[in-house]
């Protein structure tokens, strides 16, 4: 059963219609008082309430509310309806615990949509924590890209298994290299959607002049090189999932413009007034930290409650590096049909020896020098010394000055040490630059700017 309050009979009729309609029992309460009453008396599922009761309350009441539900109902989810010049009070909510906000007008498509998720990840909250195994998990879930058995692998697995089935905005946090394209891609696999589209976009690498052609696509004339229509990014995803990558990469107003599109799932090619509706699954990635970016006034928080209504964070490949031995396998496995190698193996004291390593490029770099020591090796069994000569040619010159004890140095300053070390060991190549510290190029050029590093390219 579902709690409608709202204090305007005819919104609180034309929500339980549409819901009875879907197959659901509803209540309706006019004000908050009413609404905690009805509580005790019934057994709800999720409430879906205005922020605002009256004009000179500016939604704070609603607010207040929401409080004494997450007090008394804590596992009880929340969907908050606010308009759009009251996004600042529904991020309030978010904070407070509320599942979802939705802006008025609504969508009753994607109001359905917004309840069915919240209801579904409300009911696997109360699921059974039974142990875990990576058989148990296969036999329910399509991983099979995914290489590991670690703990706290597999409790990402479990967790992303659980919330495929929903269409919640999912945010994947993790160093460079440690996946997380291939978590996103796990998620759209075992979703509904997985006969669907899936459309990956490295936010890095689109410049701000360049978003809304990019995402939206444009009709031919819409500006001056617009020399025939371009679908956009959304368009090509409509109906599956869209996975943005390096979302902290994105300037101020192309995220104002993306929050648009994610809260109303609505958008507007460039050269056509028409709006257009969007039914897609939201999968983002960064390897930055988020909140700090809200806090320091470069990532708004709007769209950081809006992206991260489920927040998957990948270990490490240091923190699992018992999966070391099973990854280089699987790599080793898939160079041997590459460079039609059959005899191709690897000793114990080699896997030994890379277990120890600290591959600050996390699975990426593990995967990167495992390809460079297979190509270069003229033997069948690979050694510890083979990856140790390829780990060295890949390290900065001889000569060059070691990074310092932690704390000597900020991170910016290590930042900028390892760009230039990268620049002055691949000539000032940008691609080779960008590949190896795991950046798009455009990513590298900010940083280039923002360091004031100097190059001349020499491609």
């Amino acid at each position: 059963m579902i709690l409608i309050i709202d204090d305007d009979v005819a919104v609180r009729a034309s929500l339980s219609l549409m819901l009875k309609q879907n197959g659901f029992k509803t209540k309706e309460a006019a004000s908050p008082r009413e609404a905690l009453q009805l509580a005790e008396l019934h057994p709800f599922q999720l409430v879906i309430m205005d922020m605002n009761f009256s004009i000179e309350t500016t939604g704070h009441d609603g607010l207040a509310l929401l409080g004494q539900f997450k007090k008394q109902y804590p596992a009880l989810p929340v969907i908050l309806i606010t308009g759009w010049g009251s996004i600042s009070l529904a991020v309030e909510g978010m904070r407070l615990g509320a599942a979802d906000f939705i802006t008025k007008p609504w969508s009753n498509d994607y109001l359905l949509q917004a309840i069915q998720t919240a209801l579904s990840l409300s009911e696997q909250s109360h699921s059974s924590d039974e142990a875990l195994t990576r058989k148990k998990l296969d036999q329910q879930y399509n991983f099979r890209n995914i290489v590991g058995q670690d703990p706290d692998l597999l409790k990402v697995l479990k967790k992303i298994g659980q919330i495929a089935a929903t269409d919640a905005s999912v945010l994947i946090e993790g160093q460079s290299g440690t996946g997380k394209e291939l978590i996103a891609e796990a998620i759209h696999q075992n979703s509904a959607r997985r006969n669907q589209p899936f459309v990956k976009v490295n936010l890095g690498g689109i410049s701000a002049s360049l978003f809304e052609s990019e995402m939206f696509g444009h009709k031919r004339g819409a500006f001056t090189d617009a020399k025939g229509d371009r679908v956009g990014r959304f368009e090509m995803a409509n109906k599956g999932t869209i996975f943005l990558d390096e979302i902290g990469e994105l300037d101020m107003n192309s995220q104002v413009k993306l929050l648009r599109v994610l809260q109303d799932r609505t958008y507007e090619v460039l050269g056509d007034s028409r709006s257009r509706k969007l039914d897609i699954r939201v999968v983002c990635a960064t390897n930055r930290n988020l909140e700090e970016m809200v806090a320091e006034g470069k990532f708004r928080e709007d769209l950081f409650y809006r992206i991260n209504l489920i927040t998957v964070k990948l270990p490490s490949l240091r923190e699992r590096a018992d999966d070391i031995p099973l990854l280089v396998q699987y790599f080793l496995g898939n160079l041997k049909k590459t460079y039609n190698r059959p005899e191709l193996t690897i000793s114990k004291s080699a896997l030994q020896w890379l277990k120890e390593q600290a591959l600050p490029g996390n699975i990426r770099e593990l995967k990167n020098l495992v390809e460079r020591t297979v190509l270069v090796s003229d033997t069948d069994v690979l050694e510890a010394e083979d990856f140790q000569a390829q780990a060295q040619r890949s390290a900065a010159k001889p000569g060059d000055k070691t990074l310092p004890a932690v704390g000597a140095m900020t991170l910016d300053e290590m930042e900028a040490t390892m760009i230039r070390k990268s620049m002055d060991h691949y000539h000032n190549n940008i691609s080779k630059v960008a590949r190896a510290l795991g950046l798009s190029r455009a990513a590298l050029y900010r940083r280039l700017e923002k360091f004031n590093i100097p190059y001349e390219p020499q491609e």
